[in-house]
């Protein structure tokens, strides 16, 4: 049989990207499944790992300081207080919990952007990669920033008890507050993104970035102090600096991704027009200075 061969027909797309509810349903179930299960898998990871230098990676800061400040106050080993039964086991749950939501935040990171990408236009699709790279790294680089800022916030706070007094902390309220120091900061770093992401879809723009640009850091030093578990004012600034920075790189992103988004509306302006639509013209009258001048010959 001679002429063309006979493609193979696709399925028709849904030019609207529509979906039932039960769909919609059926989907999230999905996400949720797989990011439980790679949430799981990473908390059996870190719940052997504590045992292995994460907890010692946890108590360093502690254990750190100078003997007068911690118990016991002698060249002995450094150690918490455990003040029940079960108080280990669930400090060693919690630990492990919160390094596998980190370690795992790749997946369910991912799976966030690909339950959302639906909604969204073919050229906002191609962000998800980088968007949960990016937010794993900057998640990331504000636990880094809290861990390395935790022993002179500490110092700070311990040796406000004065002399004569024996610090003896609880392994449940030190822990407890490194862990909240850690998801503060990691958490605190991710807002910055948030904005780029909904100047991308396009439902944050430059210009009113631009106009709330001291409210936006005005809120952040108030967030930076309410956050901070430490209340001192070198953790809050050392919270808030790095966010006002993000927050101007992130303006000056959307900047960017706005005056691109122009061009490309203007160079698309014309396209909906058929080959033998003439393309409207501009009637108003020009100024004549605007008029080019004659060519002399």
């Amino acid at each position: 049989m001679s002429g063309p061969r006979l493609r193979r027909r696709r399925a028709p797309r849904d030019a609207e990207a529509t979906m039932s509810l039960v769909a919609h349903l059926t989907e999230l179930r999905n996400r949720i499944a797989k990011a439980l299960l790679a949430l799981l898998v990473a908390t059996a990871v870190a719940f052997w790992w504590y045992e292995h230098g994460l907890g010692d990676f946890i108590r360093a800061p502690y254990c750190g300081l100078d003997p007068d400040l911690r118990f016991p106050q002698d060249d002995g080993p450094c150690g918490l207080l455990i003040t029940d039964v079960f108080g280990g086991v669930f400090i060693r749950l919690k630990v492990a919990f919160l390094a596998g939501a980190v370690l795992s935040a790749p997946v369910w990171l991912y799976q966030l952007w690909a339950f959302i990408t639906p909604g969204l236009k073919r050229n906002e699709k191609r962000y998800g990669l980088t968007f949960v790279a990016v937010s794993t790294l900057l998640f990331a680089l504000g636990a880094l920033l809290a861990y390395i800022s935790l022993s002179a916030g500490l110092e700070l706070l311990l040796s406000l008890a004065g002399d004569g007094v024996v610090v003896a902390l609880t392994a449940q309220d030190y822990i407890g507050f490194v862990l909240a120091l850690l998801v503060a900061f990691g958490v605190s770093f991710e807002v910055p993104l948030i904005a780029i992401a909904l100047n991308l879809v396009g439902v944050l723009s430059y210009e009113v970035l631009r106009r709330s640009r001291r409210w936006i850091f005005f809120l952040t030093i108030v967030f930076a102090a309410f956050v901070t578990p430490t209340q001192d004012p070198f953790t809050m600034l050392l919270m808030a600096g790095p966010m006002i920075l993000l927050f101007e790189l992130a303006i000056q992103i959307a900047r960017v991704v706005d005056r691109r988004r122009a061009r490309r509306e203007a160079l698309e302006h014309f396209h909906d027009l058929d080959d033998d639509e003439a393309s409207p013209l501009d009637a108003r009258p020009s100024s004549l200075d605007d008029a080019p001048s004659p060519t002399p010959r």
